[in-house]
């Protein structure tokens, strides 16, 4: 799934953590591993939410440490 670097949409996508940015390819892109029938399943069932998404906490480690 890429979404164009200008594009504003807010989607769950920017905090998950496999969403991350491409520099060759200048786009914000899902890094999860799909085959093309997930893929397929993934549009044809017409929810916005993830099976796959994961929440990004950078400070998880963090906590861990305290």
């Amino acid at each position: 799934m890429k979404m164009k670097k200008n594009e504003k949409k807010i989607t769950q996508c920017e905090t998950c953590a496999y969403f991350d940015y491409d520099y060759e390819t200048d786009c914000d892109i899902c890094t999860v591993n799909l085959d093309e029938d997930e893929v397929s399943g993934f549009y044809a069932s017409g929810h916005n939410s993830c099976p796959y998404y994961s929440f990004y906490d950078e400070y998880k480690i963090v906590r861990k440490q305290n």
